[in-house]
């Protein structure tokens, strides 16, 4: 499935990327084949504007300038003289049929109104028109030209093949076409690893799942089949032993009510249901509160336990009082389960600026450094060997979301001699 997922990521991705890239090339190719359309015209009509200005004004016409114009523009130039064509070697490398001049001139007589009837024996101000024609499925700009000369009219038909203008544009578009192939290519590898990356917290969130779905399953299954036989023992025991079934069934089944209610409330906070509801709380007193609950279990395994509350009255502080209580049961709790008798428990508030810091330390057996991060882990365990039965490694976890939610933090560090201590800090303002 995270396969298939990464791979539709890459594809969804490099799709939309590549349909803008494409997007936006078109329009600059666009842009780009009209500005160079409209300066190739605008070349045109100023090379035909010196033409006309140079056969106006000379007295003789230069076939040595003529014959330079046409290498330096590749015009081919057909004129006439009172009807008469003026042979010129070399002003149509080409070799263009008369026809195809015949064709400007019609046109530029047909929509630009050109005539030579329009020169009169007087005339003075020449004429000229360009524009772009299909000869023979060729495209080509053309130009014709009327320039009164010596009481009579000189008719310059021109044509410009727009082969090499295509060619270029062909060429462009190529280009265009490999950068956009190339591109898309890019984004393709970059979007795969990208995507692998940004889905990189799904596929640790499944691989989480997996593995508690797999240590709820082994700690669900403990208790359960305890209980199946004891009551497939109890269909041949005594009464007395009966009796003894039935208190294990019960011890048992409490216990899988705890890691229920614990595996419940993990479930909450990952679907975004385990709210807080905050509200004033004098701190001080939920210590007094958790120290009273846990002293006499404490003192029963022959441990000592002490609370350290600071001598300035502490304000009320914003925050989820059951939520608050059930950390410290945990801390609590843990502290006294792993903590041989004649240990020592202490519980202790400070203030600093804004901060509270709550502490439940303990002489225990304490938490190897590379451990300390993986206690805050699910199902974790920090003594393999630990035979108390009611702690399941969810605790520590439920813990540490109370207190994110609290925007607080929660660590371990060593004690002293040794042992662990766990710290709590909150905000007095939220």
């Amino acid at each position: 499935m995270i396969q298939k997922l990464h791979i539709r990521l890459t594809l969804f991705c490099t799709l939309i990327s590549g349909m803008i890239l494409i997007f936006m090339s078109l329009l600059c190719l666009s842009v780009s084949e009209r500005e160079s359309l409209e300066k190739h015209f605008s070349d045109f009509q100023i090379n035909i504007n010196m033409l006309v200005n140079h056969l106006d004004s000379q007295t003789i016409i230069s076939y040595t300038w003529l014959a330079q114009f046409c290498a330096d523009t590749h015009y081919e130039i057909d004129i006439r003289d009172n009807g008469s064509q003026l042979v010129f070697e070399d002003l149509t490398p080409l070799a263009l049929e008369e026809e195809y001049f015949k064709l400007v001139r019609e046109k530029a007589k047909t929509d630009y109104g050109i005539l030579e009837e329009s020169i009169f024996v007087n005339s003075v101000l020449s004429t000229h028109a360009e524009f772009k024609l299909n000869i023979h499925g060729e495209a080509y700009y053309g130009a014709a030209a009327l320039i009164p000369k010596n009481k009579g009219v000189l008719n310059a038909a021109v044509l410009y093949p727009l082969s090499g203008l295509s060619e270029s544009i062909l060429l462009q578009r190529l280009l265009f076409a490999g950068a956009d192939t190339l591109g898309i290519l890019l984004l393709g590898i970059f979007f795969w690893f990208f995507t692998w990356h940004m889905i990189q917290p799904l596929v640790i969130s499944r691989q989480k799942q997996a593995e508690f779905i797999a240590s709820a399953s082994h700690e669900l299954r403990s208790p359960l089949t305890v209980m199946l036989s004891c009551l497939s023992a109890m269909k041949q025991a005594s009464q007395e032993e009966a009796a003894h079934f039935a208190e294990t069934i019960e011890t048992e089944g409490k216990r899988m009510g705890r890691l229920i209610e614990d595996m419940l409330a993990l479930s909450g906070t990952d679907s975004s249901r385990f709210a807080i509801h905050q509200t004033p709380v004098e701190l001080d007193t939920l210590l007094l509160s958790a120290y009273e609950k846990f002293e006499p279990l404490a003192r029963k395994k022959n441990i000592s336990i002490s609370i350290s509350l600071p001598d300035e009255m502490i304000p009320p502080c914003p925050l989820d009082k059951e939520r608050i209580e059930q950390v410290l049961s945990i801390l609590l709790d843990n502290a006294i389960s792993y903590t041989p008798a004649e240990g020592k428990i202490s519980l202790s508030l400070q203030t600093s600026d804004d901060k509270l810091l709550l502490q439940v330390k303990d002489n225990g057996i304490g938490i190897p450094d590379a451990e300390k991060e993986a206690v805050f882990d699910r199902f974790y365990r920090c003594d393999k060997s630990h035979k108390d039965k009611s702690h399941f490694g969810l605790g520590l976890c439920i813990a540490q979301e109370i207190i994110h939610m609290h925007k607080g933090k929660i660590f371990v560090t060593d004690t002293p001699g040794g042992g662990a201590a766990f710290s709590v800090i909150l905000n007095q303002r939220q």
